[in-house]
């Protein structure tokens, strides 16, 4: 079947995202809503304790190093509430209070142009840094306006390079040039909403005239080129991402011709000064050797394009292990590795020209069931490195090091929002439908009782290569766990939490397994004790609303309650809205009859039915979201309600884009209001509000 042969969809009208007669259905909704769980004065403790947390002026102002001198910082809080672009020196960053100077006030700068304006990042000109062009939002879409900003004199640059509100990809070439791939007009985006087209843009000129230099195709998911400004390794690029896991990368040379760089295309390329790292995401065979799905190769990137399949294997995958990340400092690469979802950090030192092998040390692990990672703070200057450190019970700390100089030293602590000693966090192993071990983690009280009646959220992602590992939270922490909760985050098959074989395990017509192997971890849940249906919750965000969505029509018997944010949830529409066309490889095609076949066994919007009874749930999403899209959660909403489940629910933030915020107080609304859901219907008696 095809969705052209599809059966009549009564609520196809809800896809009109700015329709007078949607939003006119929003605002019943969400008024219906905020009446039954926001109004309460447990849902405003929820609140204002979440958003605590959120505007904690003792937060760690994580920062990045541009160019020589300074070390940037994004901040948000109560007096910044869309925010404040400032940097400041190591040596200030180093004091408990740092002097900060404000590079950009956004809040500010919105005020000043009426526009509910939402930092989405900036791209300094290397090695200078002394221009940059920033990214903003309309409140917090994808799309974005790009300006010039000039960092001595932290203004906008007049008649500076500047694009209009599109799905931009911008990278500098040199001061006087732009890689630009944008909507230049009919024709030049693929059927994901994405560029199709890239061009060098060059200054004073209009974008109109600006040379093409490559051009997808419309069924691609996007474009782009940029240039690495390596003192003594200056190149330029080209990409063709074909698809989310498929991509095609030449090296661009002066007179614009391209060379391939031939490696898979399903592989991740990253090319730093003379090397050439590749992961491989299926078992690749060349030079003779066949390495296996997820491993960690090195080339010289010359001597490779020049033909020779030299490759150094730096980390290969076991049943335990799988790849985090990598990241160069100037002499060294640190190379971080997950054994069963808990870090271990090691540093290699690559060769000298032509002699001897790859050097490797640990730069240590991570304390049980917690997170480390590191990464270089100028891989173009020095062998400095930023660690943190974080877990479920332990607030982060950022230290910093230099490789070879002993060990790291404590740079900053974010605060404790809830008192640790009173828990205990496992963890445990389900066995799923196929018999595959999946890990979960479980934060409970350590005076746990196990009679089935303890309040407990599960959640989990599963999809996209997305791994979920040990995090503090203090919104989970006041909202959840102080209030009598257990909190359990699944590793499902479609993370990465074992690499590539992992997440490919649950790709399309596999798609269910995702779904087994989160109800696996609820079925152990029940069997050890810890709670039962009427007192245990599902919830994730995206593909993981997705997943809970299925959740909800394919296992209801198992949930009190289920919370699907910015969710896919009408899989037989999805390609048509939005980004949806970008994630056919994670899902499948429903045009294609034999592909929608399995799609449809996981599209709660197809499988919601009459006469079955399923658990509340409550739908949040965004008007401005323009990756996922509102039209999944208000159709889905819109069918049960038809279908007489009175008990779900709905609310669509009108700002917020996928991440349903723009600032901290929508997020501590957002958080509250799925947390005040979850207690109503999942609270031992007496903690209902």
């Amino acid at each position: 079947m095809t969705s052209s042969s599809a059966p009549h969809d009564d609520h196809l009208w809800l896809e009109d995202i700015d329709g007078d007669a949607p939003l006119a259905w929003v605002r019943t909704q969400n008024a219906r809503t905020v009446q039954q769980y926001a109004q309460s004065p447990a849902f405003q403790s929820l609140q204002q304790g979440i958003l605590e947390v959120l505007d904690a002026e003792d937060r760690i102002p994580m920062v990045e190093k541009i160019g020589a001198r300074f070390f940037y910082n994004y901040w948000q809080d109560k007096a910044h509430p869309k925010g404040v672009w400032r940097r400041t020196t190591l040596a200030e960053y180093r004091r408990p209070q740092p002097a900060w100077e404000t590079v950009l006030d956004i809040d500010a700068l919105a005020a000043a142009e009426g526009e509910n304006w939402v930092w989405h990042g900036a791209d300094s000109l290397d090695p200078e840094h002394r221009r940059c062009l920033v990214s903003l939002s309309r409140g917090g879409a994808d799309a974005d306006v790009v300006r010039e900003f000039d960092l001595d004199t932290l203004q906008f640059v007049d008649g500076g390079f500047a694009l209009p509100e599109a799905k931009n990809q911008v990278a500098w070439q040199d001061i006087d040039h732009l890689y630009v791939a944008t909507d230049f007009g009919p024709g030049s985006m693929t059927e994901s909403s994405y560029p199709r087209i890239v061009k060098l843009w060059r200054r004073g000129t209009p974008l109109a005239s600006a040379l093409t230099v490559y051009e997808g195709r419309e069924d691609d998911m996007s474009v782009a080129a940029w240039r690495d400004n390596t003192p003594g390794f200056e190149r330029d690029f080209v990409s063709r991402q074909i698809d989310f896991y498929d991509s095609q990368t030449w090296l661009r040379h002066a007179d614009g011709t391209l060379a391939r760089i031939e490696v898979p295309d399903d592989a991740l390329a990253d090319i730093t000064r003379e090397w050439m790292l590749i992961e491989p995401r299926s078992d690749w065979t060349v030079g003779g050797a066949t390495h296996a799905a997820g491993s960690l190769l090195a080339a010289r990137f010359d001597d490779w394009m020049a033909g020779r399949r030299e490759l150094t294997v730096l980390f290969a995958p076991d049943a335990h292990s799988a790849l985090d990340s990598h990241s160069w400092t100037r002499h060294h690469l640190i190379v971080n590795v997950m054994h069963d979802v808990v870090n271990r950090l090691e540093v290699l030192t690559p060769p000298a020209e032509g002699r001897g092998a790859w050097q490797r040390q640990s730069l240590g692990g991570a304390p049980p069931l917690s997170t480390i990672d590191a990464a270089g703070i100028d891989e173009d200057e020095n062998d400095d490195y930023f660690l943190t450190v974080s877990g479920f019970l332990q607030p982060t700390t950022l230290c910093i090091g230099t490789i070879g100089q002993g060990e790291p030293q404590a740079l900053k602590h974010s605060p404790a929002f809830f008192d640790a000693a009173r828990y205990r966090v496992g963890q445990h192993f389900a066995t799923s439908k196929d018999g595959t071990r999946v890990p979960y983690f479980e934060i409970a009280s350590k005076a746990l009782q196990a009679d089935g009646k303890n309040p407990t959220l599960q959640y989990a992602y599963g999809g996209f290569e997305i791994s979920l590992q040990p995090s503090y939270s203090g919104s989970i922490g006041r909202a959840w766990l102080d209030r009598g909760g257990v909190y359990v985050v699944a590793n499902v098959r479609g993370g990465s939490e074992y690499g590539p074989r992992w997440h490919q395990a649950a790709l399309q017509e596999n798609r269910l397994r995702s779904c087994e192997d989160f109800a696996a971890v609820s079925e152990d849940l029940i069997a050890r004790g810890i709670t039962s249906p009427a007192h245990l919750g599902a919830m994730g965000g995206s593909n993981g609303g997705l997943l809970v969505g299925n959740m909800l029509t394919l296992y209801p018997q198992l949930y009190g309650a289920v919370v699907s944010e910015v969710a896919l949830l009408d899989m037989r529409r999805y390609t048509q809205l939005s980004a949806g066309a970008s994630w056919i490889a994670e899902y499948g095609d429903p045009e294609e009859p034999e592909e929608w076949d399995f799609i449809k066994t996981f599209s709660p919007y197809e499988n919601a039915r009459a006469g079955q009874p399923y658990p509340p749930a409550l739908f949040t999403t965004s008007t401005r979201d323009d990756r996922v899209g509102p039209a999944h959660a208000r159709k889905m909403q819109a069918k049960l309600l038809a279908l007489g489940h009175d008990a779900s629910f709905f609310y669509e933030n009108l700002d917020g884009g996928h991440s349903a915020a723009t600032d901290n107080k929508d997020a501590a609304f957002m958080d509250a209001l799925g947390y005040a859901f979850l207690w109503r219907h999942l609270g031992r008696t007496g903690t209902k509000d």
